[in-house]
């Protein structure tokens, strides 16, 4: 998180309570003020990392209606799959993360 913590620390950097967002983000997602769209993506990105087979239509129906467009909801998948996978490849070679 801490790589990942710095490009997001860049982009709201600035932004009203920019702080208490980025530690509550790193400490439990879930108790951020997010909009209800970003709550239902971190949701399913969850989903998809911990219990990938449970994921169903019904949670991208429930993406869409939250307001995200198919493209939206093709780079969560692909960004929260590449990350799993990078991760997992990095833990079975047992590959430190940066410092």
């Amino acid at each position: 998180m801490e790589t990942h913590g710095e490009d997001l620390r860049a982009e709201i950097q600035g932004q009203p309570g920019a702080a208490d967002l980025l530690r509550t983000l790193k400490e439990d997602y879930r108790r951020a003020a997010l909009e209800p769209a970003d709550r239902r993506l971190l949701d399913f990105a969850v989903k998809l990392t911990r219990t990938p087979s449970e994921a169903r239509a019904s949670d991208v129906a429930a993406l869409r209606e939250a307001g995200l467009d198919d493209v939206a909801i093709h780079d969560v998948v692909q960004i929260t799959a590449l990350f799993n996978y990078y991760n997992r490849l990095a833990d079975g070679l047992g590959i430190d993360p940066e410092p």
